[in-house]
């Protein structure tokens, strides 16, 4: 089991210029992270234009990471299999085109979505889910068959706000029916579908290839500066209404020993990787969630 970091927790760092890729990968191993996710939010590995993969970038990335000591474990893209025809196509043929870029940096998984984390929450239903049900499974499946061609474990996350939660996620896992796709839990994105963090680690442990682990503060009354999708910083509301907005491990209002013993007591040995995406300054409260998800994994 190694605890480490995503990069998406430096993004604003990285945006800034402050750090690049490489720099944050160098940063992870000097504070404690035993192994660093990819997540091209801030940065990118193609040609936004051409297409274009960046051999040259990337080899750099992996010999930084390398020279560090620190494994690249994931690659994780958004993604959003809810379209028909000619629309639906070209997103498998994207999310194909960054598997072979999680193929190049040598990672072992890839996570991608299968839903929009913006789709408006009056489509959010049981009906839509069920409509769209088939749909994502089938474009997940040719995109994980892709997979295993080049040698990358594809991933669902329990993200956003439709193909969330226990049942909505196994259902997934369970229509793809390959063994080269899995889950990446995310301890903390089960509260935007307003399920337990703690019940959700029990029971989908067993399906788990990776954890995303974060916390949030949760209100139930409007605290201001609220929006409906802006996870970066600001409160936004879960699919219930309540209030979150990111938080350092172990200092929101989720309980961090509970997920951590529920994945030890279901056998759970995988990668963790932290994601922060509060307020904060972002190399401090990387740092301490750091510190703090290996001193609970040690006293869960």
């Amino acid at each position: 089991m190694r605890i480490g970091l995503s990069s998406y927790s430096l993004d604003r760092e990285i945006q800034s210029g402050r750090m690049d890729v490489g720099a944050a990968i160098e940063w992870a191993a000097r504070h404690g992270a035993e192994c660093m996710e990819l997540v091209p939010f801030a940065f990118r590995f193609d040609d936004p234009d051409t297409g274009r993969i960046d051999e040259e970038k990337i080899r750099g990335v992996r010999r930084q990471a390398r020279d560090a000591g620190i494994p690249l474990v994931n690659y994780s893209v958004l993604a959003d299999f809810c379209r028909e025809g000619e629309a639906l196509e070209k997103e498998i043929a994207r999310v194909k085109h960054e598997v072979d870029i999680a193929a190049a940096l040598g990672v072992p998984r890839m996570r991608h979505d299968v839903s929009g984390f913006r789709r408006p929450q009056a489509q959010n239903t049981a009906a839509d889910f069920d409509r769209w049900l088939p749909v994502m499974a089938d474009a997940a499946r040719e995109v994980t068959r892709h997979g295993r061609q080049v040698g990358v474990n594809t991933l669902i996350e329990n993200h956003g706000f439709f193909a969330n939660g226990c049942d909505r996620v196994e259902r997934v896992l369970r229509l793809v029916n390959d063994e080269n796709y899995g889950l990446l839990l995310d301890t903390g994105n089960v509260v935007c579908v307003d399920e337990d963090a703690q019940v959700a680690a029990a029971q989908l442990a067993p399906l788990t290839r990776m954890v995303h682990l974060k916390d949030f503060y949760i209100r139930t009354r409007d605290p201001g500066d609220s929006t409906q999708f802006d996870c970066a910083g600001s409160w936004f509301r879960s699919r219930g209404g309540k209030y979150l907005r990111g938080a350092i491990l172990a200092q929101g209002d989720l309980d961090i020993y509970a997920v951590l013993r529920s994945l030890k007591a279901a056998g759970y040995d995988g990668d963790i990787a932290i994601e922060f995406e509060g307020l904060e300054d972002a190399p401090y409260a990387s740092a301490v969630s750091i510190a703090n998800a290996k001193r609970i994994w040690e006293e869960a």
